[in-house]
């Protein structure tokens, strides 16, 4: 159970409640067990021809045991199942509060379905070991030391008998025990890739339909879902075993009860009220071996469960935060920016080779670069590096001199407004979409203007209070676009950094937003990559990377005048959009006629 210890410390902020939750355990046995002892003083009574009043005080005294016994078991009840429900939520949200910490290369590796898998599935096994597991395991044990004695006092022979039956029990929970710990595991796997295809068809609707792929969708969760069903199945079996067996030696412990003990009420060595409460502690010690089956099965679901979110919370942000962050020497409007012989490549794909090889450069603050390459010239890569998605495996990047490394999280998001070649859009108002957190002063009608989204805002039904839907669903790719740029520029950072974030405008909206953003960003320091070569000619310097390496850098016209792969690029482009031109003329040419 080492996976479960970890368990331990969301349990002591209520250990009080569990503390006592644990002594009504005890308390409700105590008064379970008296039960048997008051049935046997009753019997006696009745078969020796006691006055009356002995026989009511008798069964006066086994309902009163009842009572408390059962008040405290709704006690315990509620004390532990309830600390149970406070333990998951604390889990889950310290479960979620680590992977909002985890750096990019985490979510490489694991998909959205298992993760959601691991905080709603496994959490939920877990709290059935931290309150009902819990309570019936020293519920189980406290029944068994207190019965024990009780009918040790009546026939210690008879007793060994009944038990003999019972030192099978270990073996049987070794053996299956083991075979449920596996299969949870499995189920728990399983569970993680179905919810992974449920996530990625709904989120991606529109394309299954638009592909007619309902049908082998369908049959691909059909096929997981009766794979989940299978090993549901196989844990059941193995649960299953559980009862009957138990069941079984309980049997066998009865029989023996009946043969030998009915011996001995003859012989007169037992009378008959303790032949029928000896009886009763066998019946009452059967539940409690049942129980410890079902807790056998939910401790070892449970390890497996734990097993797979203490994975998670091993797992350590490849871009950690500093002990003691640096702050950010006072500046202006902006901040110079410096590549220092950066080397880099994706952690989950080190094998591809590196992306950025030995780059170096700097941009001054309140000046502008632009990086322009071909597709897998390494230009996102340089980007996200910037915003610190990921650090460099060589080398170092400042910001007023100061590494990023070694600054704070908080000082590095407010420097440096990052809009990413995805953008991605939550499902509440677009007002809260574009604030993110920062005050509503007047900058996001400046924001919007900028970023062409007046217009956009006016058409819909409630303005900046219209809920987009998920991923921003009723917005198109060009408005998601332009709501990311509003969404940086509001808060208003020294650094402002673009992703190729016009690929989804027309040209014309595009010459505006670029307009716009040469006077929002006057005095900061801009980074823009864009495939559009158009989009970067004004930019203070270019830098042209190939393969990961820059091979040219100069102004627009410095580089156009080397005709080398800045000026390739360009022709290329030129060319590219010459054939659209002339495509699209011959399409309403054959259209006219």
């Amino acid at each position: 159970m080492r996976e479960l210890r970890a368990v331990v410390p969301f349990l002591a902020p209520y250990r009080w409640a569990y503390a006592a939750g644990l002594l009504l355990v005890v308390v409700s046995n105590f008064f379970t067990t008296l039960g048997p002892r008051f049935l046997q003083r009753g019997v006696d009574a009745l078969a020796g021809g006691a006055p009356p009043g002995a026989v009511r005080e008798a069964a006066l005294l086994l309902l009163a045991a009842a009572a408390l016994g059962g008040v405290a078991r709704f006690g315990m009840r509620q004390l532990l199942n309830s600390g149970s429900r406070r333990v998951e939520t604390d889990l889950r949200a310290a479960l979620f509060r680590h992977l909002e910490r985890l750096s990019a290369a985490f979510y490489d590796r694991y998909t959205v379905g298992d993760l959601m898998a691991r905080t709603t599935n496994d959490l939920l096994a877990v709290r059935m070991v931290a309150g009902p597991g819990l309570m019936y395991l020293v519920d189980t044990v406290t029944r068994a030391l207190l019965i024990g004695p009780a009918m040790l006092a009546i026939s210690p022979a008879l007793t060994g008998l009944a038990l003999l039956p019972l030192i099978g029990l270990p073996v049987v929970m070794t053996i299956l025990g083991g075979r449920i710990h596996r299969r949870s595991e499995a189920i728990q796997a399983q569970f993680a890739e179905m919810t992974t295809h449920v996530h990625e068809n709904l989120s991606g609707a529109r394309i299954v339909r638009a592909y007619r792929q309902e049908a082998p969708e369908s049959a691909r969760f059909g096929s997981l879902s009766e794979e989940y069903g299978r090993r549901n199945v196989a844990l059941a079996r193995a649960q299953g075993l559980f009862h009957p067996l138990l069941a079984l030696l309980g049997g066998l412990g009865t029989a023996i009860v009946l043969g030998y003990g009915g011996a001995l009420v003859l012989q007169g060595r037992v009378s008959v009220g303790e032949f029928v409460a000896f009886g009763v502690y066998l019946a009452m010690l059967l539940w409690p071996m049942i129980a410890l089956g079902w807790v056998i099965n939910l401790l070892q679901r449970g390890e497996a469960s734990m097993a797979r979110v203490n994975q998670v919370f091993r797992e350590s942000p490849a871009v950690p935060l500093p002990a003691r962050p640096v702050a950010l020497p006072p500046a202006g409007r902006g901040r110079r920016l410096a590549f220092e012989a950066v080397w880099f490549r994706y952690p989950a794909a080190e094998d591809r080779g590196w992306v950025l090889q030995d780059v170096s450069f700097s941009v001054e603050a309140g000046r502008s670069l632009a990086v322009v390459g071909p597709t897998g010239a390494g230009k996102s890569a340089l980007v996200e590096l910037v915003s610190r998605t990921y650090d460099p495996e060589r080398g170092r990047i400042t910001l007023d001199g100061v590494d990023l490394r070694n600054l704070g999280a908080a000082d590095l998001r407010s420097a440096v407004g990052f809009v990413p070649q995805e953008t991605f859009l939550f499902n509440a108002t677009l007002r809260e979409n574009l604030l993110l957190g920062a005050p509503d002063d007047g900058r996001l009608d400046e924001a919007l203007a900028v970023a062409q989204l007046t217009d956009t805002v006016a058409g819909l039904p409630q303005g900046l209070d219209t809920v987009i839907g998920e991923r921003g669903v009723t917005l198109s790719g060009g408005q998601k676009q332009r709501a990311a740029i509003a969404r940086a520029l509001v808060q208003d950072p020294p650094v402002f950094v673009l992703d190729d974030s016009l690929s989804a405008v027309d040209a014309h909206t595009e010459a505006a937003i670029l307009a716009g953003l040469r006077g929002a960003l006057a005095g900061r320091t801009s980074l823009v990559v864009s495939h559009r070569l158009a989009a970067v000619r004004d930019a203070d310097e270019i830098l042209v990377l190939d393969g990961g390496i820059v091979v040219e850098r100069g102004t627009h016209g410095e580089l156009l005048a080397r005709e080398g792969r800045y000026w390739q690029l360009l022709r290329r482009q030129q060319l590219e959009e010459e054939l659209e031109e002339v495509g699209g003329e011959r399409g309403a040419g054959s259209g006219e006629q």
